[in-house]
C-alpha cells in the first residue's frame, strides 16, 4: 500500500474573479506543482474529503460525515454534472470498516457534490471520472459541529483502512479552508426564505442558481475593494494550520473551538476539517514528509488560499 495526500483550498470564485496576474499566476503554478506530483505517483484511488455548500446536505438531514457509495456532481459554478467513479462495494467496505471502528458515520448511496468535492478532481485529474474516488463529506458548514478530535479520528480511521489495501495506491484529498467567510446563511440569523433553502434546497431552478452565485460574486468584487462587511482573512491564523499539519503531531488540533475558529477565521473556517482528516488519514499509515506548500490570502477568491502535497515516508 501506498499513500500520498493533497490538500487544497477551493473557490467557487476561481472562473469568475480577475485577481491580479500575478496572483492567479501564482495559483496556477501551485496547481500545476499538485498535478505533477499526482501524475508522478499515479494514484489507482481517490479518497477525498470535502464539505458541502447547500447543494447536496441540508438541515432536514445533516450528519457530521457521510460516506458516498455513489455519487453525482451538481454543476454548481460551471464544474462538471453527472457521476463520479465511486468503487461502491470498496466504499461499503469502508463504511463498515469504520461502524467496526466505533465510527459513527452516514452512508450515501446517491451522495450529490457540488464544487467543493469536484473542482479539486477537475484540477488535479481534468475530470470528475478519471479516477475510482470515494468521496466523504465532511460538514463544515452547518452547526453544531462535533470536536476537532472526532474530525482527526475519522481520518485517523480511514487511514488505518487504507493502509490494508495491499492493491491500491491511495491518494487522499482534502478540499476547503483556509479562513474565509463568504456570504453563506446561518440558520440562527436567516430569514424565512434562507431558512427554507437551508431545510431543503435541492434541485434549485437555473435562475435561483444565478442568483444565488451572483451573490458570491458581487460579495468577492466588494470584498477585493474594500467595502464588504464579510470577515477578513486570516494569514496568520491559516499558517499557524499548516504548520501543525506539516509537523507530523495533530495533537494541538483536538483544542481548536467551533466557536473560536468562527471568530478568528470566518464561519467557513470549519472547511479545514477535511485537511484535519486528510493529514490524519495520511500519518495513520507512518510518518509522512510536505513535498510542496503554497499559501496567499486571496480577496478576490474570498479565501486564504493553500496547496499542499505529502507523501508517506519511504
Amino acid at each position: 500500500m501506498s499513500l500520498a495526500l493533497v490538500t487544497m483550498s477551493h473557490s467557487p470564485l476561481l472562473e469568475f474573479a480577475d485577481p491580479p496576474a500575478e496572483v492567479a499566476d501564482a495559483v496556477e503554478g501551485a496547481f500545476d506543482q499538485a498535478r505533477a506530483f499526482v501524475r508522478d505517483y499515479e494514484p489507482t484511488l481517490v479518497v477525498s474529503f470535502a464539505p458541502d455548500h447547500y447543494n447536496g446536505f441540508f438541515h432536514d438531514l445533516m450528519p457530521p460525515f457521510c460516506v458516498g457509495c455513489a455519487a453525482v456532481g451538481v454543476g454548481d459554478y460551471g464544474t462538471a454534472e453527472g457521476p463520479l467513479d465511486v468503487p461502491g462495494e470498496r466504499a461499503e467496505d469502508l463504511a463498515q470498516w469504520l461502524a467496526d471502528h466505533d465510527l459513527d458515520v452516514a452512508v450515501s448511496r446517491r451522495m450529490e457534490v457540488d464544487h467543493g468535492a469536484v473542482q479539486p478532481l477537475e484540477i488535479l485529474f481534468g475530470g470528475i471520472d478519471a479516477v475510482p474516488t470515494i468521496p466523504v463529506f465532511v460538514n463544515g458548514v452547518a452547526q453544531p459541529f462535533v470536536p476537532m478530535r472526532r474530525v482527526r479520528r475519522l481520518g485517523e480511521a480511514i487511514g488505518a483502512f487504507l493502509a490494508g489495501l495491499s492493491d491500491e495506491r491511495v491518494l487522499v484529498v482534502g478540499s476547503g479552508g483556509l479562513s474565509h467567510d463568504p456570504p453563506v446563511p446561518q440558520w440562527a440569523t436567516a430569514d424565512d426564505t434562507a431558512r427554507a433553502m437551508l431545510l431543503n434546497g435541492r434541485h434549485p431552478t437555473a435562475a435561483a442558481r444565478d442568483l444565488r452565485q451572483q451573490r458570491v460574486i458581487d460579495t468577492a468584487k466588494a470584498f477585493a475593494a474594500g467595502t464588504a462587511t464579510i470577515q477578513d482573512l486570516n494569514p496568520a491564523w491559516d499558517r499557524a494550520l499548516m504548520a501543525v499539519l506539516a509537523s507530523g503531531d495533530l495533537s494541538p488540533i483536538d483544542a481548536m473551538n467551533p466557536a473560536r475558529m468562527a471568530e478568528e477565521a470566518g464561519n467557513s473556517s470549519h472547511e479545514v476539517r477535511t485537511w484535519v482528516a486528510a493529514f490524519a488519514a495520511l500519518g495513520a499509515a507512518g510518518p509522512y514528509e510536505v513535498t510542496y506548500s503554497f499559501y496567499r490570502p486571496i480577496k478576490e477568491y474570498i479565501a486564504g488560499f493553500g496547496v499542499m502535497t505529502a507523501r508517506s515516508s519511504p
